[in-house]
Formats: C-alpha cells, sequence, structure tokens
C-alpha cells in the first residue's frame, strides 16, 4: 500500500498547498508558566498544532491520502464513519476536492450533539445517514459503514478514520497519520536541538495518537502517554473478541455478550 501511494506526487504537494503542513510545533509560553513550580523548574510545553490544518484536525491527513488512492483505485464512491463529525468533514472536504460521491455514517445521538458538523458535510455535498441501532453513536455508525462497504465494495472506498477495523486499515491510518511525528521530531531539532521527554496525545479511536508516538516507538527514553476517557481503556480491560469483522481489544459490557 506505502509503495502504491509512493508514486503520487501529487500527494506531498496538497499535504503542502491544501492542507497547510507543515503544522507549527508552538512553545506554549503562559502554559509553561501555568506549571512552573516556585522553585522555577517545570516542563517546556509545546503544541502540536494539527488544529491549524484545513478543516481544523489531523483528520484530513488520513481522509486526502486515502482519497487519492480510491481514485487510482477507480472507485468513485467514498462512504466513512464519524463520531464527533471531525472525520466525516474532513472526508466530505477530500470528495468534494476530487469530485467524488460521499456517504456519511454517523450515530443518530452524535448528529444531534454535533449538528453543526452535520451541517458542514452537507454543505460540502456528503449525504449524512444517521444510525438509529444499538446506542446509535460512533460504534454502530462503523458497523453500517461496514455493512455497506462489503455489498458495494466493486465500486465504494471505505475511509476508515480510526486505528481499527480489518487489515490494512490500522496500519493505513498509521502510515498516512505519521507525517505527525515525523514533523515534531524534525522540528524539536530545529528548535532545542534533541527530542521530546514526553509526548501526550489524546486517545479516542487512536488516529492522533498514532501518528504523533509511531516516529518515537524506538526511542527508549521517549515517554508516550495517551490519555484516554475513564472506563473505556481497552488496554488495561483485556477482552479479546471478533468485533467489525476484526480480532479487537474491547472494553466488554453485559450488552455485547
Amino acid at each position: 500500500m506505502r509503495k502504491l501511494l509512493s508514486s503520487f506526487r501529487e500527494l506531498a504537494g496538497i499535504l503542502k498547498d491544501y492542507v497547510g503542513r507543515e503544522s507549527p510545533l508552538y512553545f506554549a509560553e503562559r502554559l509553561t508558566e501555568h506549571y512552573r513550580r516556585e522553585n522555577g523548574e517545570g516542563p517546556l510545553i509545546y503544541l502540536k498544532r494539527e488544529d491549524l490544518n484545513h478543516t481544523g484536525a489531523h483528520k484530513i491527513n488520513n481522509a486526502v491520502a486515502q482519497a487519492l488512492l480510491a481514485k487510482r483505485l477507480g472507485k468513485k464512491r467514498i462512504i466513512a464513519e464519524t463520531g464527533a463529525g471531525q472525520h466525516g468533514v474532513a472526508t466530505a472536504t477530500v470528495c468534494a476536492r476530487f469530485g467524488l460521491q460521499c456517504i456519511i455514517y454517523m450515530g443518530a445521538q452524535d448528529m444531534e450533539r454535533q449538528a453543526l458538523n452535520v451541517f458542514r458535510m452537507r454543505l460540502l455535498g456528503a449525504e449524512v445517514r444517521g444510525v438509529h441501532s444499538g446506542t446509535a453513536t460512533l460504534k454502530d455508525a462503523t458497523s453500517e459503514a461496514i455493512r455497506d462497504w462489503v455489498t458495494n465494495v466493486e465500486t465504494t472506498h471505505y475511509i476508515l478514520g480510526s486505528v481499527a477495523g480489518p487489515h490494512p486499515y490500522p496500519m493505513m491510518v498509521r502510515d498516512f497519520h505519521a507525517v505527525i511525528g515525523k514533523e515534531t521530531r524534525r522540528q524539536a531539532m530545529e528548535k532545542w536541538g534533541g527530542k521530546p521527554d514526553v509526548l501526550v496525545a489524546c486517545v479516542g479511536g487512536g488516529s492522533n495518537a498514532m501518528g504523533l508516538f509511531h516516529e518515537f516507538v524506538d526511542d527508549t527514553e521517549v515517554r508516550m502517554i495517551g490519555v484516554e476517557a475513564a472506563g473505556n481503556i481497552s488496554t488495561i480491560f483485556d477482552s479479546l473478541i471478533i468485533c467489525q469483522v476484526s480480532t479487537s481489544w474491547i472494553v466488554p459490557t453485559r450488552s455485547i455478550f
């Protein structure tokens, strides 16, 4: 897959001119001052400003690369799942950019909570399909998207936005977001001549954290901290099941079984 995309010389140009990469590594002066101890010691806090990318999040990195892949494969129809709406907005944006049909699956509850992003997706020409089954949230939207995909696989490409699902999706999402960590390493060397001591990333679907962490996996001196919602840490509550056509670690609930 990586070899296939290496032929897309336009990808680097689109990431630069359309997405707006590279994103700044910004020294958060006031936040650093806030956490400085009385003796003057404390961390120097830098923010990798993925929010400054086009569409306002890191999600566009993966979406634009997969859209190029879909074009290379001759697929004209794109589907995606979304929870908060950022991946849906990114997918709708790249589909508008490349002239592709776009269908977004979103839980009915999430559509109510994220009405503004639903509006943005529709404004970009996407069809947003509400999912009312189960908890009517992201996992149910993902299930519906996979059902659509396997039914229409000859004409449809599924742009999955999380480090989840069947192979090669976790690998693809990791590789397409790895630009975050690669830029961070280079920018850190330019700014202070070394590596970060600690990396901190939020963990939802995992794409943001994986994009930052992957570059530093072999640097044993760099601590990596993922911050996840309490009660949802699948690496601690280790139940291994077949979920959404892949073997996954999950947090089990009675409703699953």
